[in-house]
């Protein structure tokens, strides 16, 4: 059944409206061709879509040619102001947006654990409202939160779990109540990261792969067939609880400790990194990212050394001596370059990064063991520290314990991909909703 003239105008309006945000600011010509429509369609639609308040002009064509230039349409992008929150255990961030995704205005604040709920929540909320007066936004049209925990797939809401800050739960409540106006929306915080990834990170080509993220926890994110996975309770890549050799006890439904977040969060990492002699950066205290950091700096520049000698010269570092050896006792480089002395590789720096491969590796294996995604994303901020040092070395791991041939790439975005996340999701829930101009009054938020 052909559609309806309506229904139709609808679908011309929405591919005209998505063609303008993805390619920005374009003349009728223009949108004629890329839409292979009449060109007194797309006269219409044009007019329709500036009636609606949603495009204007904004300014001329330079072609050289007879008669006045053409004009050029773009999307209002103040029609609608968006905000994302990426909500952390001890902090949160905030970016505001116009419609088109351009960051306004953002700021963070950290937030204690002696802390009272109360508290937390009220210094939350009102970073909201100041990051919203300093973009200049009069009110809010959506609202994108990335936070950890489960989020129940039935009613969209943050579960309550175990070792969350109950000022989590809160949040969420507190900020419909503040903004009645704004769509307030939350989202499992590694999922969101992976959709920033799948957009504009690590995983632009791919439509199935893993996030695994590395940060103060760990967990994982699903994308298969270009859909993220969220399972029956909301919990896949709940890949903390997974239990695996090297810890003491198991895991328990309350407690992941004895499962895989208890060798790769931050907290092990950093006991991993004393117990191999890596100090944290200078003049910081140990993090996770900061060891990773060190040790990767310490690697490299043991690499750069070792090319540096020549006719079989030696030189310390880190106290450990480094020389050009012959070929046949030569391993090659993690980052995939030349090849590298074993003095090189073994520094403790190296032996940690080793180690931490290896505990990353068994994670890694059992999920490519079950979805085959053929593609790994090593997400967060530790994941970002370690860059190709560390995720050369699980891919070479990888390729040992499975047959299933497996990328493992590092993350582009590193922390700041929940943010992008949430705000790339507030963005296209406000686009959904405003990019149905047909028969409908113009509103401005």
């Amino acid at each position: 059944m052909p559609a309806s003239p309506s229904t139709a105008r609808a679908i011309n309006d929405r591919h005209a409206l998505r063609l303008l945000q993805q390619e920005g600011p374009l003349t009728a010509g223009q949108l004629k061709q890329l839409t292979g429509l009449s060109r007194p369609t797309v006269a219409d639609l044009v007019e329709r879509l500036t009636a609606a308040g949603l495009i204007a002009v904004v300014g001329e064509a330079g072609e050289q040619r007879r008669g006045p230039n053409a004009k050029v349409y773009g999307i209002v992008a103040d029609r609608a102001h968006l905000a994302a929150l990426d909500v952390r255990t001890e902090g949160v961030s905030v970016a505001v947006a116009d419609l088109v995704g351009r960051v306004l205005a953002e700021a963070s604040v950290p937030i204690t654990g002696d802390m009272g709920t109360g508290p937390a929540v009220e210094q939350a909320v009102a970073l909201v409202e100041r990051v919203v007066k300093e973009a200049d936004a009069d009110r809010l049209h959506t609202v994108g939160i990335g936070a950890p925990g489960l989020i129940d797939p039935a009613s969209g809401e943050l579960r309550d779990s175990s070792g969350l800050p109950e000022w989590h739960r809160r949040l969420v409540a507190a900020l419909q109540e503040r903004l009645p106006e704004a769509r307030v929306s939350v989202e499992n915080e590694t999922n969101l990261a992976a959709l920033a990834e799948q957009r504009d990170g690590a995983a632009r080509d791919r439509d199935t792969f893993v996030l695994l993220w590395l940060g103060h926890g760990t967990g994982a994110a699903v994308v298969l067939d270009g859909a993220l996975r969220r399972g029956a309770s909301g919990g896949t890549g709940e890949i903390g609880f997974l239990p695996v050799p090297g810890t003491t006890t198991l895991p328990s439904a309350t407690d992941c400790e004895g499962g895989f977040h208890g060798m790769v969060a931050s907290t092990a990492v950093v006991d991993l990194a004393a117990a191999h002699g890596v100090p944290a950066e200078p003049g910081q205290e140990p993090s996770a990212v900061g060891v990773v950091r060190a040790a990767v700096g310490v690697v490299k520049a043991a690499v750069g050394q070792v090319r540096g000698v020549e006719g079989g010269g030696s030189r310390s570092v880190s106290g450990v001596e480094v020389s050009r050896p012959e070929s046949a006792g030569e391993t090659s480089d993690p980052a995939g370059g030349d090849e590298v002395s074993p003095a090189a590789s073994a520094t403790p720096a190296a032996r940690f990064l080793d180690a931490l491969a290896d505990r990353l590796a068994v994670g890694v294996a059992s999920v490519v063991a079950i979805l085959d995604p053929g593609c790994v994303v090593l997400g967060g901020e530790v994941g970002q520290a370690g860059g190709e040092e560390l995720a050369g070395r699980v891919r070479d791991r990888i390729a040992r314990m499975t047959p299933l041939p497996t990328e493992v790439r590092t993350t582009t975005l590193g922390g700041g991909a929940v943010l992008r996340g949430a705000l790339l999701t507030a963005r296209d829930r406000a686009q959904e909703e405003l990019f149905t101009p047909a028969e409908r009054p113009i509103q401005r938020w």
